[in-house]
């Protein structure tokens, strides 16, 4: 299928700049959509429906039609009472690109195609894979080993593979995605698109705090922490703000309860406010730029991938 003709315009690079919890937000979607990438945020980033909807009009108003197109997560799990209002939201606004999360459901699926919307979503196993592709879902964003925030263990090699088996649709891959040869990669391995998430983080327009920007470009692959503790469902965090926050290698390891320690944690902790996400690609971040300079830093390393494969390869010496 490749990639929705209605998400190709204005799109200079195959990237979705991932909607990222307390990270995204307008500012970050309108800089990221205006550089030639698709910008997108979680609807939970506001903390109420109206503010959600005060948010859409203002990408909206900010956007012109020449920019690429915009996007929104929406947890499809009955815990998230705000689900039917901010659907209705949704489709009210005509939301272009609709990234489901925890929940692939047909009902909402066909709500976004109702006004010609396009659904995406996350998955970690090919069993994941199947269920959202039978709901209809138009793309599957492949959460691979690596990648910051919930993420999955199967190598992406092995997950695409088996997933562009049976799947005809739009696959976008995540995991430690941070440089242009990297997109120029995932392209080569058979994605449509590439889901960029921690190297965002460190961008002018992101709302993570600056010491969280700091973390980053203090941290290595090696700092990366992959565990259960801090919500009940694994996933990447910085070790240092793990360490931070009072989590000990016993309660990492799982030898004290993570409920225990939940008690005598601060809320914003538990919140993630104060524990940070963040993918394996953290090595290759070096710097905190303004969205537009990163998407035109990606855009040359990945023209240069392409270039330097196609001439190495022809010449012999593909390395």
């Amino acid at each position: 299928m490749g990639i929705a003709d209605n998400l190709k315009t204005g799109l200079k690079l195959p990237v979705i700049a991932a909607p990222m919890f307390l990270v995204s937000g307008p500012d970050l979607v309108i800089a990221a959509c205006k550089s030639g990438i698709i910008g997108t945020f979680p609807a939970l980033n506001q903390r109420t429906s109206e503010g959600y909807a005060d948010w859409l009009e203002q990408i909206s108003a900010a956007l012109s039609p020449d920019d690429a197109r915009y996007g929104v997560n929406l947890i499809v799990h009955k815990t998230n009472s705000r689900l039917e209002a901010d659907l209705k939201l949704t489709v009210d606004h005509q939301v272009p690109l609709v990234i489901t999360s925890l929940g692939a459901v047909s009902e909402v699926v066909d709500s976004i195609h109702s006004y010609g919307g396009v659904v995406f979503h996350d998955v970690i196993s090919v069993r994941h894979a199947e269920k959202a592709a039978e709901a209809g879902a138009d793309g599957l964003i492949l959460v691979c080993a690596g990648a910051g925030g919930h993420a999955g263990t199967l190598n992406p090699f092995a997950l695409l593979g088996e997933v562009r088996r049976f799947f005809k649709g739009t696959i976008i891959l995540s995991g430690a995605l941070s440089t242009g040869r990297d997109v120029a990669a995932a392209r080569l391995m058979g994605a449509d698109l590439a889901y960029m998430g921690t190297r965002f983080i460190a961008t002018r327009e992101a709302m993570a705090q600056e010491a969280y920007k700091a973390m980053l470009l203090e941290s290595a692959a090696k700092d990366i922490v992959y565990t259960p503790a801090v919500s009940g469902v694994a996933a990447s965090f910085l070790g240092a703000s793990l360490q931070a926050n009072g989590f000990t290698p016993e309660i990492l390891a799982g030898e004290k309860p993570a409920m225990d320690m939940a008690h005598e944690m601060h809320e914003e902790a538990k919140a993630w406010k104060t524990v940070w996400s963040a993918g394996q690609g953290v090595g290759n971040i070096e710097d905190i730029v303004p969205v537009a300079d990163l998407v035109e830093r990606l855009r040359t390393e990945y023209e240069e991938a392409g270039a330097d494969f196609v001439q190495n390869f022809n010449a012999g010496t593909v390395t």
